[in-house]
């Protein structure tokens, strides 16, 4: 597990660190550094798949769009040096990296002094490490196919092969611990397919899901069904988006192994409510299953999944979950801890407390009114 990152002079970062727990959650105001954070981690990625490399990618892998080596060095730099260190349960010293700007129109950056070897959290193949943007895939009648050994397939960072990934693996069975709680009493189910229904339809409404690789086109699909129906298949397009975003999240999940390492961001996007907080549940109990998770949102209703996981699930201790709030006032982020009832160590002024402002605001409008 990942349980520090520091960073030096990348961006709005002149100097920040931040411990990592199993679940780690990000939140905070637009621009403050959240993207930034996860950014760091893609950037050192990349020395794990290369580690022979002399340069890393600001554009391009891992959907990074950062533009030019300048933009990126902190303003208050002394020098033309980025630094990154990344520590680990699993090694016995640091990952620390030294990149440098070549010149300000390079699209990339210089690796220059390194201390130890890639953490093996960042040197996954497949499952083993997920990272899922914001821009994720919206509905799409065919999806794309990876050639990659199906072993080394992941979702992708976009979600682009899930459904490949699915038709590749829909009979694998899931670890116990990631099996939804009511397995049990329906007939015990376990493989991959079926737990990502049971997964789907407890999140988002009940469905049945087809995914296929058919020979002879590079493309795969996925289709829906009502449950007990027996209707045509269904088009994504037709399920609405919430379906698209979040499958990428559960199929994924679903696939971890301890030791893995799955970031996502925005898991909200296009979710009820009420799904919102279900998959922060799910997300809760991947990471007690041992893979660790880092998330960004802006959902309070993310949060208190976390937080029901946590004191109604107990899929997770609370000393493994950290919430990194990142304000206006500061540059870094504010820790904040669980306690074993849910209960959060801290409320800084503008975390998760516009509810109360708006509903405020409307019981003086009335009051005025009167």
């Amino acid at each position: 597990m990942i349980t520090s990152l520091g960073i030096r002079h990348f961006k709005r970062f002149a100097e920040a660190d931040f411990p990592l727990r199993r679940l780690t959650v990000l939140t905070g105001l637009n621009g403050t550094g959240k993207s930034t954070t996860i950014q760091t981690l893609l950037l050192t990625r990349q020395l794990a798949d290369s580690p022979d490399t002399r340069s890393v990618q600001l554009n391009g892998p891992y959907g990074l769009a950062l533009g030019e080596a300048h933009e990126v060095l902190h303003p208050d730099a002394p020098d033309s040096s980025i630094t990154v260190e990344v520590g680990s349960d699993r090694a016995s010293a640091p990952c620390f990296v030294r990149f440098t700007v070549p010149d300000e129109q390079a699209l990339y950056l210089e690796v220059g002094e390194q201390q130890g070897h890639p953490l093996p959290e960042l040197s996954g193949r497949g499952c083993s490490f997920t990272y899922l943007c914001a821009e994720r895939l919206g509905p799409r009648d065919q999806l794309g196919v990876s050639a990659e050994h199906p072993d080394l397939i992941g979702v992708g960072v976009r979600g682009e092969y899930t459904a490949q990934l699915l038709a590749l693996h829909e009979s694998r069975q899931v670890r116990p611990e990631l099996r939804h709680p009511a397995t049990a009493s329906t007939h015990g189910v376990t493989v991959l397919r079926t737990q990502v229904e049971m997964w789907a339809s407890d999140i988002i409404r009940p469905v049945e899901i087809q995914a296929q690789w058919p020979p002879g086109i590079t493309a795969s699909t996925i289709r829906f069904r009502e449950p007990g129906l027996l209707s045509e298949a269904i088009r994504p397009g037709n399920m609405g988006f919430g379906f698209s975003y979040a499958l990428p999240v559960i199929v994924a999940g679903l696939l971890t192994r301890p030791g893995d390492l799955l970031i996502v961001e925005n898991p909200e996007a296009h979710l009820h409510p009420g799904g919102q907080s279900r998959l922060a549940r799910f997300l809760a109990r991947v990471a007690g299953a041992g893979a660790q998770v880092v998330v960004e949102t802006h959902s309070d209703h993310v949060l208190n999944g976390a937080r029901l996981a946590v004191a109604e699930d107990g899929v997770l201790d609370p000393e493994s979950v950290l919430v990194h709030y990142y304000g206006a006032e500061q540059v870094g982020a504010i820790p904040i801890e669980l306690s074993a009832t849910g209960e959060l160590s801290g409320w800084p002024e503008g975390f998760f407390d516009q509810i109360e402002r708006d509903l405020g605001r409307l019981a003086r409008a009335r009051r005025r009114r009167r």
